[in-house]
């Protein structure tokens, strides 16, 4: 009973929190150090305790910040989530700049979109200890892998990961190069974006582009 009175209380909200303009690129060289960034929100999918999120210091992103989760819990079937709270089309590509860090089970980070509550969303990720992009619906805080392709994914470098979601067909792209589309119909109407990460993964996020599709 507690669950559903949590999921309807978030789902309840997205109707007060106010739509996102048509395009938004997402920096946090102003945001304070050691702090959550302005209109975000910790979330977790799975067991595990909470992530911690902050901003830090990086030369190499936009202003020489990057917020980034620095938990460092190996829990299994733990993914860290940080909300960016405005309401965000259904149609929509949005696209992250990723530097994972350290993490002994994973290092991997990734984006979140249609995202109704916790427990329910398309997440696409990318691991560097697996080298590969993988693209997920979590339904009731279950995964379950749609579409994914091989690479290398360098630790310690920044990444460019975009996901297009159009109706019912999803776009990922890596570093600029496309590389796989799939289709599937669980989620359709607006809802939030993410960061998200797993299990001990230390990753960085450098920014993140929203653009509604029309």
């Amino acid at each position: 009973m507690m669950r559903r009175l949590r999921v309807t209380i978030f789902v309840g909200a997205l109707a007060l929190v106010p739509t996102l303009a048509p395009a938004q690129d997402i920096t946090f060289a102003d945001a304070p150090l050691g702090t959550m960034p302005k209109d975000f929100e910790p979330m977790l999918t799975g067991p595990g305790a909470p992530g911690r999120w902050e901003v830090v210091e990086d030369n190499g992103a936009a202003g020489g910040k990057a917020v980034a989760q620095v938990s460092t819990d190996p829990t299994a079937g733990r993914f860290p989530l940080l909300v960016y709270m405005p309401t965000v089309p259904a149609d929509v590509e949005v696209k992250i700049k990723l530097r994972p860090i350290s993490g002994r089970v994973d290092q991997a980070g990734g984006l979140a979109v249609r995202l109704v509550d916790p427990n329910n969303y398309y997440i696409v990720r990318a691991n560097a200890l697996e080298g590969n992009v993988r693209f997920y619906k979590v339904v009731g805080g279950n995964r379950r892998q749609l579409a994914g392709a091989d690479l290398p994914i360098p630790t310690n470098e920044w990444h460019e990961l975009t996901l297009r979601a159009q109706g019912d067909r999803f776009t990922v792209s890596f570093n600029g190069k496309e590389l796989f589309s799939t289709r599937d119909q669980t989620f359709g109407s607006p809802g939030k974006v993410a960061f998200w990460t797993k299990a001990d993964s230390v990753t960085r996020f450098d920014s993140l582009g929203v653009r509604a599709l029309r």
